[in-house]
């Protein structure tokens, strides 16, 4: 399996998420998707554009304050920001739908996959072999982000990432599994795996180590919905 692949229109996934088969005696730990919700407020920052439309709007309510604006006025600025600021956060939240649909991760107890692309697909796979770290930032009690740090000879442009990209790391470019469910569960199975296959290769950040003991204390593998 290439490190990046693209696939328009090709045969149906032997394994939904996989673009091939896994070798002979490689397991599939984990399957999900990430959360349309974080990627709103993640990947297309909802936050800084509903700030955006609150801050023009007092600003222009201001001014117009300042300058003998009637109220039906001020009105009239209001109501056509609340309509432009809708559809804003209506095809935000329709991309974040689509490209939360479009993606699958996969963990096996060798490899991170990651299908994504909701016109073309597109995998990352990222082998322990070829990792060098991995680290879970906490978004909330239970969404998360895992980045994914490969080695100096497995480099992948930035853009062609997006929107599973590490922000900001575009000269070494960082594949990220972004707003996953129950994130810190995920990291305990990654945690688990990478010390049984790399041990020494691939260092494991901000994961609590403690829920990791034995098989009957990791979540079950789920298949995405």
């Amino acid at each position: 399996m290439s490190l990046f692949h693209d696939e328009e229109n090709g045969p149906s996934e032997p394994i939904p998420g996989l673009p091939e088969r896994l070798p002979e005696g490689e397991t599939i730990l984990w399957q999900g998707r990430p959360s349309a919700i974080a990627m709103m407020f993640g990947t297309f920052r909802l936050r800084w554009v509903l700030a955006y439309f609150v801050i023009m709007t007092s600003a222009r309510i201001a001014n117009m304050s300042a300058n003998g604006g009637t109220p039906d006025e001020m009105t009239a600025v209001v109501f056509s920001s609340a309509v432009m600021c809708v559809i804003a956060v209506s095809i935000i939240g329709l991309l974040a739908w689509a490209m939360s649909r479009a993606a699958i991760f996969t963990l096996t107890d060798r490899r991170i996959v990651i299908r994504f692309g909701a016109a073309l697909r597109k995998y990352i796979n990222a082998p322990f072999a070829q990792m060098e770290s991995a680290q879970l930032k906490r978004r909330s009690a239970r969404i998360g982000d895992i980045a994914i740090q490969l080695d100096a000879s497995s480099r992948i442009g930035y853009f062609r990432l997006w929107p599973f990209a590490r922000p900001f790391t575009y000269l070494r470019a960082q594949p990220m599994l972004r707003g996953l469910k129950d994130a810190e569960k995920v990291a305990a199975l990654l945690a688990r795996a990478v010390r049984e296959y790399a041990p020494d290769k691939v260092t494991v950040n901000n994961i609590e180590q403690s829920p990791v003991k034995a098989p009957h204390d990791l979540p079950e593998a789920t298949a995405p919905a």
